[in-house]
């Protein structure tokens, strides 16, 4: 192995040599630890530190990177104390993460480390966004985001990467080539010479080094730094390497032959680096035992503080208080402004636009939604007003906008993303399930992210541009699911939606677009998220609802002047009006609970549940429901019609009422 020192100074290689001897002494520690059963899982990077170790010792301390498992290197070089590092491994309450997460599944806003989640590839999309605020800021800033072999054949790559290029982003894609993933050789990942060689692809410069090298991977990072910043644009490299453990320990390595545990045992980025700076007098054996001496007491201090540790006593107030990052919504009051009839989309648009307006930080993203306007036009002029830096048509890649999004909230900015369609969502699922939701509660992290949703039938769009998809996301914690059926609540409902740090799915009816009006505040006004409104109030029974289902209920209701119906319209699906819900069950004691949604799994069957477990003294019949057919939404008119619930209203509210 080759080591030029060229342009590095002789303080800065002896730092590399510290910086790359603490994880190889770390994860020794470990592994006799795990043997010893001390500890209960490791990832070993042992083979591999040159690559963590040179990339973050290239970068400027403020800028963030996206480690994977055998990124230790990342967290030590950051100044990370052996001591908190090793609580978090052990799951308890003084590491990283409360005990709520594994090795490095969390990261350090303090220490600009963004954690990873097991799917791995939607790590790339985040540092997008990072990459991004650095652009809108004109900082000479890079991301870093690490991926494994394996990783790149996720579609997470693809996208981060045709972003990045798109856009002109400084980010670094490290890609760690150690052979494998898991047990899969690199032979069965991808036919092409070079992962490298995939960046002509997106029109990005690719790189290939020796990842063992520590000094090669040192400089390179650094040049490859200056490049995306003179340049704005991103650049792939691929660091050849090997591991010599396990996928992780229990994996064992049966699957890997001898000879490439030989030919890389003599390529030890550690001990090869360890004999150039001996050979340069650098360092001498008496300097090489001091250092080490430094590390390991650094290591056992820290062990004794582990161990020492209590085990986590549960606190179920505080597991539910750190779902959500604490904020207040409030309801403006309204009666003093001036007010105008508007189009639910208009007011949507309005909304929108004073958002932009109030927070210079808040970046719209979306297919087609800047010189077009969207797909519903509810964008229309923005570009011109605010410019196509805070209004960015985008790739064909939901996965990558979302990641994008996230990306950006790290960095103190607001972003909302429009799918074009709510069932296009199912592409960047994954980002919005595990990386917003679950973010906060993982390491603190909130995600100031607006995802809207253009959903429902009604419209003769078929199977794939009408499901009314919410309850996927009301079953997951972290999300807040808002679906606004009026002008005025669209408005309010989506400018407290841009207040709030945590994420929010903001579902708009396409229906409801251009068919319903309503008198809107014109000035800037939120409406409290998490409140349900009562429509009208009645003593017969009780319809709970929201969205389209409104309408259907008030349309009802004005068909049969003779029925005392009490409508109450959730408009918060996640969280839920428990109160509200319970006031309306005891204005009737019977109860209708109408949706769009298909029946089964909707979220009429765990309003039921709740109202059978809390209010059944209260009730005079069984709880009822009336939602669409258990099957896709079909296209043609007839059998449109026949899907929706509205078709089956008047039969449920009979029933009901005769009960």
């Amino acid at each position: 192995m080759q080591f030029s020192r060229e342009g590095i100074s002789d303080d800065m290689l002896k730092a590399l040599y510290t910086a790359i001897v603490k994880p190889r002494m770390i994860e020794e520690k470990m592994l006799i630890l795990l043997r010893q059963g001390r500890v209960s899982k490791w990832f070993s990077g042992i083979g591999q530190e040159a690559i963590a170790v040179g990339a973050t010792m290239a970068l400027d301390e403020d800028e963030y990177v996206m480690p994977l498992h055998r990124n230790l290197g990342v967290f030590t070089v950051r100044k990370m104390p052996f001591s908190k590092l090793f609580l978090q491994w052990q799951g308890r309450k003084e590491g990283y993460s409360k005990g709520r997460e594994r090795s490095f599944h969390f990261g350090s806003n303090e220490h600009h480390i963004c954690g990873m989640i097991s799917h791995l590839g939607p790590q790339l999309a985040i540092a997008d966004g990072v990459a991004l605020a650095h652009k809108l800021r004109k900082e000479d800033k890079v991301s870093l985001a690490f991926s494994g072999d394996g990783g790149t054949s996720e579609g997470d790559f693809h996208e981060a990467l045709n972003t990045a290029a798109v856009w002109g982003l400084p980010v670094i894609f490290m890609i760690e080539n150690n052979g494998y993933g898991l047990s899969t050789p690199v032979n069965e990942q991808f036919v092409c010479r070079q992962l490298a060689d995939k960046a002509v692809g997106y029109g990005m410069k690719g790189i290939t080094i020796d990842g063992n090298n520590l000094l090669e991977v040192y400089r390179t990072v650094q040049e490859a730094r200056e490049y995306c910043i003179r340049e704005q644009k991103p650049i792939l490299i691929e660091a050849m390497t090997f591991r010599m453990r396990g996928h992780e320990e229990a994996s064992g390595t049966k699957y890997v032959p001898k000879e490439l545990f030989e030919e890389w045992g003599k390529k030890d980025p550690v001990k090869n680096y360890e004999d150039f700076l001996l050979k340069e007098k650098l360092l001498d054996a008496g300097a090489i035992e001091k250092i080490r001496e430094t590390i390991q007491q650094e290591i056992e201090e820290g062990l004794e503080i582990g161990f020492a540790a209590a085990p986590i006593v549960p606190d179920v107030a505080e597991e539910l208080a750190d779902v959500y990052k604490p904020f207040r919504s409030v309801t403006t009051d309204t009666s003093a402004m001036a007010r105008s009839e508007k189009k639910m989309i208009q007011a949507l648009s309005e909304g929108m636009k004073q958002a932009m307006e109030r927070h210079d930080n808040l970046v719209l993203m979306g297919q087609d939604i800047a010189e077009y306007g969207g797909a519903f036009k509810v964008t229309e002029g923005f570009v011109e007003q605010f410019g196509k830096a805070r209004v960015r048509n985008t790739p064909l890649c939901e996965s990558a906008i979302v990641g994008t999004a996230l990306g950006l909230s790290i960095k103190g900015f607001k972003s909302m993303m429009e799918m074009q369609f709510a069932d296009f969502v199912t592409v960047g699922f994954n980002q919005i399930i595990n990386n917003l939701a679950k973010i906060y509660y993982r390491w603190a992290q909130h995600a100031d992210v607006v995802v809207r949703m253009p959903t429902g039938g009604g419209v003769g769009a078929g199977p794939f541009h009408s499901q009314s998809n919410e309850a996927w996301f009301t079953h997951t914690p972290g999300l807040k699911v808002v679906y606004p059926s009026t002008p005025e609540d669209a408005k309010g409902l989506l400018l407290a939606a841009f207040e709030d740090p945590n994420p929010v799915m903001f579902f708009e009816h396409k229906a409801l677009y251009r068919s319903v009006s309503g008198m809107v505040p014109s000035d800037y006004y939120t409406i409290e998220i998490g409140k349900a409104r009562v429509v009208q109030e009645g003593e017969e029974l009780t319809i709970i609802t929201y969205g389209s289902g409104v309408h259907w209920a008030m349309d009802y209701a004005r068909r049969h002047p003779d029925r005392s119906l009490y409508i109450l319209d959730l408009r918060t699906l996640l969280p839920l009006d428990y109160e509200a819900v319970r006031i309306a069950v005891e204005a009737t004691g019977k109860v209708l609970l109408l949706h769009e949604d298909t029946l089964t799994g909707g979220i009429g069957g765990e309003l039921s549940a709740w109202i059978a477990e809390h209010c059944f003294e209260r009730l005079d019949a069984p709880v009822m429901r009336c939602a669409s057919l258990d099957s896709p939404v079909p296209f043609a008119v007839e059998l449109e019609q026949a899907f929706l619930a509205k078709g089956r209203l008047d039969e449920a509210i009979n029933k009901l009422a005769q009960y």
